[in-house]
């Protein structure tokens, strides 16, 4: 059996995200998602995309040469064949990284693939539908990111970090949602806190800008 995924585009880039920043890296991005988050970046991900069989999926990855896999969207825990997508990919000896919104469960997911769960913020207009069980179950060496636009979404996530006790778990990221929020003031912020948390910018979006898709 040969299961059919519907993608929205693969490429070879540097990982902008993550503790993993600045890694050559491969990259799925999955059609379809949940959610509408107000500030999205990947809007063209919502419905654009074509269905490739999971053979030419991992075809085209192999082309590549490149250890580092992250499976994005949208948001892939949405998309029919994500498991098998996830094991054929722990199967070829790849570290992957599964970038997913926190709103649906992620249970079932291969104990080799490091998770990066975006827990959304309220401004985001979907807080209120994450997924918190899926901290019960997230592998230890994932990774726990916060998208900031206002003061508001910051005290809100700091605020998790202490219910859950984040920082003593896993790595945590705190990212200024472009172009809402200034990163020196949310570096200000965390500085003032002493947080234990590592301010993350969208390197990519440094790189090559904020409209170029593929990267």
């Amino acid at each position: 059996m040969n299961p059919v995924i519907r993608v929205n585009e693969i490429f070879y880039s540097i990982q902008g995200e993550s503790t993993f920043a600045g890694l050559p890296c491969s990259f799925i991005r999955l059609t379809g998602c949940n959610l509408r988050c107000s500030y999205c970046d990947t809007r063209y991900a919502y419905e654009e995309g074509t269905e490739l069989t999971l053979e030419s999926i991992l075809a085209k990855i192999e082309e590549f040469q490149c250890p580092l896999v992250a499976v994005t969207g949208g948001e892939p825990m949405a998309a029919e064949g994500i498991q098998d997508l996830l094991k054929a990919l722990v199967k070829n000896k790849k570290t992957v990284l599964l970038e997913t919104n926190c709103t649906l469960p992620i249970h079932g997911i291969p104990e080799e693939v490091m998770a990066i769960l975006d827990i959304k913020c309220p401004s985001s207009g979907f807080s209120h539908e994450t997924h918190w069980d899926n901290l019960k179950v997230l592998p230890r060496k994932s990774q726990i990111k916060f998208v900031i636009s206002n003061e508001a979404d910051y005290q809100w996530a700091v605020g998790i970090l202490k219910r859950y006790k984040l920082p003593d778990k896993y790595p945590v990221l705190f990212s200024p949602a472009f172009p809402n929020l200034d990163p020196k003031q949310l570096a200000q912020w965390i500085l003032r806190d002493r947080l234990h948390v590592r301010l993350q910018l969208q390197l990519h979006k440094i790189i090559w800008g904020n409209e170029k898709r593929g990267v």
